[in-house]
């Protein structure tokens, strides 16, 4: 296992880092399993876990703290999690004021059976509250002992530089990681999001390096698709053979199976292979929900890709550009509200 060091904290985290979306009712609910599965992990060379609060409602966040209790070594491992998005009914439940942030991390940490939280990300942006008092918060809970550092996930290019911006003009520290999706399938990243991160010396942490289930090799052209399975159960339409979304994604799943093929490695392995050649990229988050996945990602943790791999990889897909957009990207409010991006009826009648 290679290791490298987390957005100019200092802090060394695995190559690979282990991420528990799948743990809990959404993906895996047997909890011995899946504490199995985050030992085997760390066992491995990994010591860098990611989760969130609103993975299983809470319930991943649970797992991970039996987990890590269960090893009494807390020390030896980075621990991430998240904070954003709404936990439970009710106002005020969600968000990246200071009033939620406040008040989730004491959860969280409650949940993860720990005193401090290694890496704490603001899961998505908030249009409704000022970079500003979400900076400021977390330097507070620097500062209170109970974070060690924070990032950003899934934001877009301009939104993590705004960030930037903010803290240097109010004096507050900054992003130091960000989380963004990045796969053979989704390179779309690598033209704006991972420049900045570089030009601004954070790291990048990426997640759905098989994109969403396509590069397992459970999904080939001509095949058919169980849509009540696996990945496909969770998201159908995503998979849906009458698409031509579906045929074009599977296309250039078999141009990467051939390439896998070729240098004597499965398609997971090329996958889980690709994202940390990109020199922006700190660790690359893998999600699995069982063991087997588990194996069958790590077995490319070792595998490095030479510059005639990578030209290869930038004829079936080329640098900068999505197959499909990956599920989960914030979008503007603009283009999810119609009324921030209509006038007034009245302002538009002729005069």
């Amino acid at each position: 296992m290679r290791y490298r060091v987390l957005g100019g904290t200092g802090i060394e985290v695995s190559a690979y880092c282990l991420g528990t979306m799948m743990f809990g009712a959404i993906g895996n609910p047997d909890h011995d399993d899946c504490i199995r599965i985050i030992h085997t992990a760390l066992d491995r060379g990994i010591n860098f876990v990611d989760t969130a609060d609103m993975y299983s409602a809470g319930e991943s966040e649970e797992i991970v703290g039996k987990a890590l209790a269960a090893r009494g070594d807390r020390d030896e491992i980075v621990l991430a999690t998240k904070v954003h998005f709404p936990m439970g009914e009710g106002r005020n439940r969600g968000g990246n004021s200071r009033r939620w942030i406040v008040r989730e991390v004491e959860e969280s940490l409650r949940r993860l059976q720990t005193d401090r939280i290694d890496l704490y990300q603001v899961h998505r942006p908030d249009h409704t509250t000022d970079i500003e008092e979400t900076l400021s918060t977390l330097d507070d809970l620097v500062r209170a002992g109970k974070i060690r550092a924070f990032g950003c996930s899934t934001f877009p290019a301009e939104q993590i530089v705004e960030a930037h911006h903010v803290a240097e003009r109010r004096g507050l520290p900054r992003f130091r990681t960000e989380q963004p999706p990045y796969s053979l399938l989704a390179r779309g990243i690598e033209a704006n999001v991972l420049p900045v991160v570089q030009q601004l010396g954070m790291g990048a942490l990426t997640w759905s390096p098989l994109a969403s289930g396509f590069l397992t090799g459970r999904y080939r052209k001509g095949r058919p698709i169980d849509l009540t399975a696996g990945r496909a159960a969770i998201n159908p339409a995503r998979f849906d053979p009458e698409l031509a979304l579906t045929a074009t994604k599977l296309e250039a799943v078999e141009a990467f199976t051939a390439l896998a093929e070729e240098l004597g490695r499965t398609l997971p392995e090329l996958a889980v292979a690709f994202p940390p050649a990109h020199p922006a990229v700190t660790s690359v988050i893998l999600g699995p929900r069982t063991m087997e996945q588990l194996e069958a990602a790590l077995k490319g943790a070792d595998l490095v890709l030479d510059d005639a791999t990578l030209d290869r990889i930038d004829a079936i897909v080329p640098p900068g550009t999505n197959v499909y957009q990956p599920d989960g990207v914030w979008q503007p409010p603009a283009l999810t509200t119609p009324a921030l991006r209509r006038r007034p009826a009245s302002d538009r009648s002729a005069s």
